[in-house]
């Protein structure tokens, strides 16, 4: 788009200049005018059509660095609040990976509780009862590795 803007602003300079030139000489060639008139008509547009052309060459110049400054400070601005972002999604994900580290030694704690209270009374029920207490041990650790892998 910068390209387009640009070619058009060029060709817009271009034509000006052209169609000023051109309409300048023939109000010269076709005015009566003696020749020493002329030539001195002739320096005077040619000095306007320079002074014309540095002036959009100048204006030119001035809005190109505008736009580049505009672009650096746009485009520094983003490149910012996408780094603060990224940081504090770093940071979130840190905390929730933390917690769910806590929450899963917390359930294994729990975890140990119950099969040393479970262990005592399977020794006073039988083995029925351990065989039970067992399984639910099992259970409860293939939740605690299934939430540490959840966590990773």
């Amino acid at each position: 788009m910068s390209d387009k803007n640009s070619m058009n602003t060029k060709d817009f300079i271009i034509g000006s200049l052209i169609g000023g030139i051109v309409g300048a000489s023939a109000a010269l060639f076709l005015a009566p005018k003696s020749g020493k008139e002329l030539r001195s008509d002739l320096n005077e547009q040619a000095q306007v059509a320079r002074d014309k052309t540095n002036q959009f060459t100048s204006t030119a110049y001035d809005k190109g660095n505008e736009w580049a400054t505009y672009a650096k400070e746009k485009s520094t601005s983003i490149a910012k609040v996408v780094s603060d972002q990224s940081a504090q999604v770093v940071d979130k994900v840190k905390e929730a990976t933390s917690n769910l580290k806590a929450e899963a030694e917390d359930t294994q704690e729990s975890a140990e509780e119950i099969v040393e209270d479970l262990a005592g009374e399977a020794q006073e029920s039988g083995e029925e009862i351990v065989e039970t207490v067992k399984q639910e041990v099992d259970d409860i650790q293939a939740k605690v590795e299934l939430e540490k892998a959840k966590s990773h």
